[in-house]
């Protein structure tokens, strides 16, 4: 410990002073004089003030920008001397014309700076002389600066144009890729970013590596005087110039004037007005070879620079408009190619393929966005626009990637990585161990993936805990019938379901699967989907939604080319190298060619997004059909929209669901697995009652209730994590939470054990959970969590991982090696005060005090005040040696990581089993809490499994409006059983009829998830299927009427519907003429009531249906409760169920409540006494009924027995019904 403690102390980095003394200046003592006064001081003034007194502003300037400069980087030389001379030399100072760099935009310094730095050189070139009173004139300077901030960034903009200045001559390309910026958003100093070293570099400088010339200086060149600039009235290129200043003093960064005052100054050997050259004008070098600097790229349109991006041809030269055009591509001629730097050639090898989408390329510690993708992020995000090479270009920092990814995405946008395969050092090593081509001499860069809305993984980057799906697609005809095959995946667990069917015409089944899923991406084949399709999907998805289209065949595989790929790709192979196996569930399903199809479309794309693999060899599949005919309550597309069980129809939210009621699950899985209860109920009696025993179990025992909802609050997404884990991309951080994770299961369980033993539901849970001891007692001891947790690093203890213990041995050795050959230059220059001093990326060099004399054969690197610092070449040998192992040793944790992955991952059945045990546990948790909150009353529903359907709630109160409504008034429900099984209801305008509808419909769904309903008592046979036809609304982008939606809806009720149905159908026949609405009304009521036997509500305004069907036996008249006021036409809603027909729906009242004017109600009820035609019909019946009036319905019925067949066309329950209806008249 000892050694390491010396070593530490004897090697430490530099630091740059934090505060620079300002020598130069005085505290003021005169006042400001005037600018009349300031003009006239003559030359001798000027002789005797001395010229480094000149101008407070340009002093002042200057002094601060010397003190603020890195002390590490100063070497003490007689150049510094030399100033004052110099400038006693020259009477009249004139601009600079170095060229002006480009802004950073990470400094983005508002313009009052800009203005502030103008007004300095204005001052500077116009000023002749000035008094001694000017020299302790306090500085004024106008520049909005940050006191953080000016010390470092004025102290790295000076040695950054330092260093430009001395390598100009020599750079050719403007390609770098340093530290500094131009359009990120830090400052920083290039000295301080140790992390930047190892990957940047320029791309020009790949070609031709070599040592870091950062604090090479060339000392006899910085001790010569410089001459003064030799002005000639010829127009010769030295005119106008300025004065050699040196390096820490000149000013590069002030931005061109726009003032006039420096024209009017005196001149004996010229007589014009003085045009100062521009600061944009790049100086004429002393000897330069290299090409003219090219234009600036961000200044002019891609489309300007390059014909074949104004005209856009994909890579098979098809224009926009051709009906095989691939947006995802474009075509770059080869002769565009050819003149491409390195760098720009592997730009766009990559990008060429990606052309819908936006690449992040990366470039040292930062992204960055080209061309097209760099207007589109300058557009929409305002992103600094500057230009690299001849592209034009915006970036961010690399630490910042996931927020702008997340921003791209948002926008609806395909995003892709391109990421460094090596550091500028792992580059090195591989250019010297063997040959590489002038293309491979630019640091290797490959596409790491493609990010899309569908197909995220980062959990990090996933807006919520909800299933995100990515769904292929093909859709056939089989018997005249349109028939699909569907595979989609929720990428971010690796979760895979397949389906194929048999639809109707109405596509109700694809429909359904669209309604459940909402899939937020796409891939469909090209021109291959039916009309209808297309519309139901523009339909039921949202803007956002991703569409993407695949050529047949090519892209969109058949099903034979999708076996072929799964079978010869090894993505289902084992450990041992066995023959592979396709996954069970897969397996089942192989000759279907449609659902193989469609996977081969999905594995396609996720394909081209590199991800297949890694999603595709969790074998995870499940199949999936979105309408169970046995087991489950089916809820169609149409039912969960109208009873807004996923989202309401006002915005479009969660707020008033029914799942955001129920929904009190506290692991992300458990969320996912209670939509799924939520979409498929269940039908089985015995199924409902065992998760009702469950709940009751767990609200009895409201201890282990809280104790299981404590241990898992802070569980993190597991699914999702195994998944990462799986793929070998999860982060080290994460990759402790999920040990600790699973840790906490296995303690919550052993809690759990006095429930084990018995047949409950929770019992079996508890007894199928997975021993996790057994996989968990390894990773007690692999590796150092609070490593992994604090610095992200995957550090194996001792003994793990041989490989890694010899490369930190190996880096121990070399370490103490440099701490011998310190202390041998120690004794042997007899200074003890030599230690060890990182310097950025320049490590270990050698710390002196400046009056130490050293070897000539010492090459100093940097230098302060007090101290030098040196290499030689032994050290520098073992430097060299040292980096190279610290690379070989970062590639060997990355190994070990990965190694680390598919230990995990050879359990993953167990971890799989346990999330899913602990997420079915968390839905009946959720359905305990959800039960207990109802408040009162509230109850357990009652199944019975009578052969005639029941329905009987008693105080039923809307469960999705207890916390909006405090006064809500209960009804009692009552169909079928001893009572008729339709409900005929009827009333006035807002009355409240819907709100019984959705109510009803609601509190059974409720309870065949297995959850307690808010009222009195429940009792009801499981009902198979809930179809509704409620609202008004056409469909104008499917070219659909309101009237055309009605029968569209009503027409699969009459065609799916069951006795044990439930039926809700409210104002069927208002979309068209009144004549035609209570025919279609009544003929659709009878055939539900007598053919259908199903139960339900039939909610109407055609009150002459009541006196239709009065003699029904399986049609009940109700009405909702009103009281009226007819002389202020006021109508007072009750909203209480009651039996009876409603006296009229009374709209004229509720036109006065609505504030229309009286004299338009008073003509309305004239013309409605006069016209209206239900009215007359009801009259016409009351009178038939005085003699012998058989209903229409009863007649139609007996027309059909007596043809031949027409007792199979009714169907005996059909029979029964009619008997009972001709009895009761």
């Amino acid at each position: 410990m000892g050694e390491k403690a010396a070593a530490a102390a004897a090697r430490t980095p530099a630091k740059t002073p934090s505060t620079a003394k300002k020598s130069g200046q005085a505290p003021s003592t005169g006042k400001q004089q005037s600018i009349l006064g300031f003009f006239s001081r003559t030359p001798g003034a000027s002789s005797a003030g001395g010229a480094p007194n000149s101008s407070p502003l340009v002093r002042s300037t200057t002094t601060t920008k010397k003190s603020t400069s890195p002390q590490c980087l100063k070497e003490t030389t007689k150049s510094n001397a030399m100033i004052e001379p110099r400038r006693k030399a020259k009477a009249t100072p004139v601009p600079n014309s170095d060229a002006i760099e480009p802004a950073s935009s990470q400094e983005n310094r508002d313009v009052s700076t800009a203005k502030a730095v103008k007004v300095k050189a204005v001052v500077e070139k116009a000023t002749l002389a000035s008094s001694p009173s000017r020299k302790v004139k306090k500085v004024v300077n106008y520049a909005e600066s940050s006191d953080e901030e000016d010390e470092d960034v004025f102290a790295s903009l000076n040695a950054r144009k330092a260093k430009q200045r001395r390598s100009r001559a020599a750079i050719v390309d403007d390609d770098d890729d340093e530290d500094v910026y131009d359009a990120g958003a830090n400052d920083v100093e290039e000295e301080d970013d140790d992390d930047v070293a190892d990957f940047v570099v320029s791309d020009d400088s790949d070609a031709a590596p070599s040592k870091s010339k950062k604090r090479k200086r060339p000392a006899a060149k910085a001790a010569a005087p410089r001459k003064k600039a030799n002005n000639s009235p010829s127009g010769s290129s030295n005119y106008g110039s300025p004065p050699a200043f040196d390096d820490d003093e000149v000013m590069e960064d002030i931005p061109t004037s726009t003032s006039t005052a420096q024209k009017w100054r005196y001149d004996p050997d010229t007589i014009e007005p003085y045009e100062p050259p521009s600061r944009s004008t790049a100086p004429a070098p002393k000897k330069s070879t290299g090409p003219k600097p090219k234009p600036k790229a961000h200044t002019k349109d891609p489309e300007k620079r390059h014909e074949w991006l104004a005209n856009i041809l994909d890579k098979n030269k098809n224009p926009p408009g051709h009906p095989e055009f691939d947006p995802s591509s474009i075509y770059v001629p080869p002769s565009a190619m050819a003149k491409f730097s390195a760098f720009e050639k592997q730009y766009w090898e990559i990008k060429k393929n990606l052309w819908d989408t936006v690449v992040f390329f990366k470039k040292g510690k930062f992204y960055e966005l080209y061309e097209n993708d760099a207007t589109i992020g300058h557009q929409l995000f305002d992103l600094k626009l500057t230009d690299r090479v001849n592209m034009r270009m915006v970036g961010v920092p690399e630490s910042s990637l996931d927020m702008w990814v997340n921003q791209f995405v948002a926008k609806g946008f395909k995003v892709a990585r391109v990421d460094q395969m090596e550091s500028a050092l792992g580059k090195e090593m591989r250019e010297r161990d063997g040959k590489a081509s002038k293309a491979d001499k630019i640091i290797r860069r490959e596409l790491a993936c493609i990010l899309t809305a569908g197909t995220l993984v980062d959990g990090s980057m996933l807006q919520d805990d909800m299933a995100t799906y990515c769904a292929a697609i093909k859709e056939s005809v089989i018997d005249d019938k349109p028939a699909f095959g569907i595979a989609f995946v929720d990428a971010a667990t690796g979760q895979f379901y397949l389906s194929q069917f048999e639809d109707d015409t109405d596509l109700t089944k694809f429909e359904t699967f669209i309604a459940q899923t909402c899939p937020r991406e796409l891939v469909l084949e090209r021109s291959q989907l039916s009309t209808k399709a297309l519309r139901i999907l523009k339909n039921n998805t949202g803007p956002s939604t991703i569409w993407n289209y695949l050529k047949s065949k090519t892209e969109f595989w058949d099903a034979d080319q999708t076996r072929r790929e799964l079978d010869c790709n090894g993505y289902f192979a084992s450990e041992d190298n066995k023959e592979e196996a396709w996954p069970e569930k897969l397996e089942q399903v192989r000759d279907k060619d449609l659902l193989m199809s469609a996977l081969g479309g999905l594995t396609h794309y996720l394909r081209f997004l590199k991800i297949e693999r890694n999603l595709l060899s969790q074998g995870n599949f499940e199949a999936y059909n979105p309408i169970h005919r046995n087991g489950t309550l089916i809820l169609d597309g149409q039912t969960l929209i109208n009873l807004e069980v996923f989202a309401n129809t006002s915005t479009g939210g969660p707020e008033g669901t029914l799942f955001s009621l129920i929904n009190k699950c506290i692991t992300p899985f458990g969320k996912r697995l209670l939509r799924q209860w939520v979409c498929h109920p269940l039908c089985n009696t015995q199924k409902i009652n065992e998760r009702l025993d469950a709940v009751d179990m767990l609200n009895a025992d409201y201890a282990s209730l809280a104790q299981f909802t404590s241990h898992m609050s802070k569980m993190p997404d597991l699914e999702r994590l195994i998944s990462r884990i799986h793929a070998g991309a999860c982060k080290p951080e994460d990759f402790v939470r999920v040990l600790e994770g699973f840790e906490q299961i296995d303690r919550t369980m052993a809690l759990w054990g006095a429930f084990d033993g018995g047949n409950g539901l929770i019992d079996r849970l508890i007894s199928a959970m997975p021993d996790l001891k057994a996989p968990l007692s390894y990773w007690e001891t692999a590796f150092d969590r609070k490593t992994a947790r604090d610095n992200k690093v995957l550090i194996p203890e001792r003994g793990i991982e041989e490989d890694f213990d010899n490369s930190v041995d190996e880096l121990d050795r070399i370490k103490g090696e440099l701490n011998e050959l310190l202390d041998r230059q120690k004794a042997t220059l007899k200074c003890k005060t030599l230690k060890f001093t990182d310097v950025g990326k320049e490590v270990y060099q050698i710390e002196a005090p400046k009056s130490l004399k050293v070897p000539a054969t010492w090459r100093q690197m940097s230098a302060t005040a007090a101290v030098k610092r040196y290499y030689f070449r032994d050290l520098e040998a073992l430097v060299r040696e040292l980096q190279e192992t610290e690379e070989t040793h970062s590639q060997i944790v990355k190994d070990v990581a990965q190694r680390f992955f598919r230990k995990f991952d050879e359990d993953y059945e167990t971890w799989l089993r346990a999330i899913r045990i602990i997420a079915q546990l968390d839905c009946l948790m959720s359905l305990a809490k959800s039960s207990s909150s109802l408040g009162f009353p509230s109850c357990r529903p009652v199944f019975v499994d009578d052969e005639r359907s029941v329905l009987q709630f008693e105080e039923l109160r809307h469960p999705c409006m207890m916390n909006t409504v405090d006064d809500f008034i209960p009804n009692d429900i009552q169909l079928g059983g001893d009572q008729a099984k339709i409900n005929l209801l009827t009333g006035a305008n807002a009355a409240g009829k819907s709100t019984i509808l959705r109510m009803s419909c609601t509190a059974v769904i409720m309870a065949q998830i297995g959850c307690y309903v808010p009222a009195a008592s429940a009792k009801m046979t499981p009902v198979d299927r809930i179809m509704s036809r409620l609202g008004a609304n056409d469909n104008i982008f499917a070219a659909q009427s309101t009237f055309f939606v009605e029968l569209s809806e009503t027409k699969k009720i009459l065609s799916e519907a069951t006795s044990r149905s439930l039926v809700i159908l409210d104002e069927l026949g208002r979309g068209t003429s009144s004549y035609d609405g209570v025919a279609v009304a009544q003929a659709v009521l009878h055939h539900v009531a007598t053919h259908i036997g199903c139960i339900g509500f039939f909610a109407t305004h055609y009150h002459s249906l009541a006196t239709e069907f009065e003699n029904h036996p399986e049609i009940r008249a109700r009405r909702m409760q009103i009281h009226v006021d007819g002389e202020n036409r006021q109508v007072t809603f009750l909203y209480k169920l009651e039996d009876g027909v409603a006296e009229g729906s009374f709209g004229m009242h509720c036109a006065a409540m609505c504030g229309i004017p009286t004299k338009v109600i008073d003509n309305a009820e004239v013309a409605a006494r006069e016209w209206e035609h239900t009215s007359r019909l009801k009259e016409s019946l009351e009178k038939a009924k005085t003699g012998c009036y058989i209903p229409l319905g009863v007649l139609s019925d007996v027309a059909t027995l007596l043809r031949s067949g027409g007792e199979r066309e009714i169907g005996q329950d059909g029979m029964n019904v009619l008997l009972r209806a001709i009895e009761a008249l």
